[in-house]
């Protein structure tokens, strides 16, 4: 299995990734009623999406402080975060939803947001160091 050990770029856009997803995770499942008014998206949508976001962001947290990580792990957080970033734009798009203006600007924000981390995780991949694991034969 290929590991890394994780630059200090890694580690923060991680850290950061997982901070903001706990952050908007918690909004999302505790205030989706207000919320949901607000921007015109359903009720349930927003508490789903933040009960998501929690052991998403839980897991990214852990990555972010393991002194190794799998290579695969890291590149699972930038896929599910460039999908989760198309998956916001499709929605807008898909008819699903009636959102307000607010409502068009958040999920877009959010998407933006999210495709940053997918970036900036990438570019912290590229600067980590490769540790090939070497087994023991007898």
């Amino acid at each position: 299995m290929m590991t890394i050990s994780p630059s200090p770029f890694l580690r923060q856009a991680l850290l950061a990734d997982a901070v903001t997803s706990t952050a908007c995770g918690v909004l999302m499942l505790l205030a989706a009623g207000p919320l949901a008014g607000m921007l015109g998206l359903p009720e349930a949508l927003l508490r789903i999406a933040g009960a998501v976001l929690l052991p998403f962001a839980a897991l990214v947290a852990y990555l972010s402080l393991r002194p190794r990580l799998s290579r695969i792990a890291v590149w699972a957080v930038v896929l599910v975060n460039g999908l989760w970033a198309a998956d916001s734009v499709l929605l807008l798009m898909s008819g699903w939803v009636a959102p307000t203006a607010a409502g068009y600007v958040f999920v877009l924000a959010q998407a933006a947001v999210v495709l940053m981390y997918a970036e900036l995780q990438f570019m912290g991949l590229r600067r980590s160091d490769t540790l090939r694991s070497e087994t023991i034969r007898t």
